[in-house]
């Protein structure tokens, strides 16, 4: 069996910096993280983003999601399974478990919902005006302005 390692790192050089979603899809494939419960990760826009995890089985009072400044953090733990039943086969995942999301800055949980075993979380990018790019008026020859100021002797 042959092990194959994806560098996606050329894919991501025109973003150094700013956007940090090609770094986490890049850790999703080289990284030894529990693969449960399963998740996509959807780009919407140019600043809209979606989580989507498979919980089956779960309720919404079984998840607790957590946003601090830059990490995402989604827990799940059911009640105790019954102890009376007894299975012939028992294959559906009651684990707990926990799944941490790295956040680019700015981005931030806008809502959650749960429906038919499946936690969506939708985030998106708010960047600060004052963070934002502004355009600088450009002045030459007689638009030019000078400030005078007064020359006092010390």
């Amino acid at each position: 069996m042959r092990t194959y390692n994806l560098d996606l790192t050329p894919l991501f050089r025109s973003s150094v910096g700013f956007d940090r979603v090609g770094q986490m899809l890049d850790s999703a494939f080289n990284s030894e993280a529990p693969s449960y419960p399963p998740y996509n990760i959807e780009k919407l826009g140019d600043d809209d983003y979606r989580v989507t995890m498979a919980v089956a089985g779960f309720g919404a009072g079984d998840i607790d999601i957590t946003q601090t400044s830059n990490s995402l953090v989604v827990k799940g733990a059911q009640g105790k399974p019954n102890a009376e039943a007894d299975y012939l086969h028992h294959g559906i995942a009651t684990r707990a478990f926990e799944r941490r999301f790295d956040l680019a800055d700015h981005v931030n949980v806008t809502k959650a919902d749960f429906a038919n075993g499946l936690l969506v979380i939708d985030l998106k990018r708010e960047v600060p005006e004052a963070l934002k790019p502004r355009q600088i008026e450009i002045t030459a020859g007689a638009d030019a302005r000078t400030i005078d100021h007064d020359k006092k002797a010390a």
